[in-house]
């Protein structure tokens, strides 16, 4: 077994830079470094939550479709990142007022989750507090 302590970052192929960049800005995040954005490599963004996202491109084909997650072919990959929120109806608000569209919501025993889009279609999951997804999927599945 690996000793894997947490995940150090995710790379998320773009292809609008400033679009990207004025996005995850919104949400929070602030670009500390900018590796070499047009020959491939990562702008750098960080939370004050401390995750790390690394913005890649620029991206060569299908800009602004997401081919994991809206074509009838399901190809594999990374389809979300979810990240977990400190108030569900805060974060729903924050969303709206900033007209970020809401893809999908769910709840379960609690616990409220909607889906959002950055300007690449990449997809978002907002988890609100309450049990782990997969503590909730665990208990659905095995009862």
């Amino acid at each position: 077994m690996l000793d894997i302590r947490n995940f150090d970052h995710i790379g998320i192929r773009i292809s609008n830079r400033d679009a990207s960049v004025a996005f995850y800005e919104l949400l929070g995040f602030e670009m500390i470094a900018d590796g070499g954005f047009d020959n491939g490599h990562p702008l750098v963004m960080l939370h004050p939550s401390g995750i790390n996202i690394n913005l890649l491109g620029p991206a060569t084909a299908k800009a602004g479709a997401n081919v994991l997650m809206d074509e009838a072919e399901k190809y594999p990959g990374i389809t979300h990142l979810a990240v977990k929120v400190k108030d569900a109806e805060a974060t729903e608000a924050f969303v709206t007022e900033n007209g970020i569209a809401i893809t999908g919501r769910r709840e379960f025993r609690g616990t409220k989750t909607i889906f959002i889009r950055d300007p690449d279609r990449n997809v978002l999951e907002l988890v609100g507090p309450g049990p782990s997804v997969a503590q909730l999927i665990a208990e659905h599945v095995h009862g």
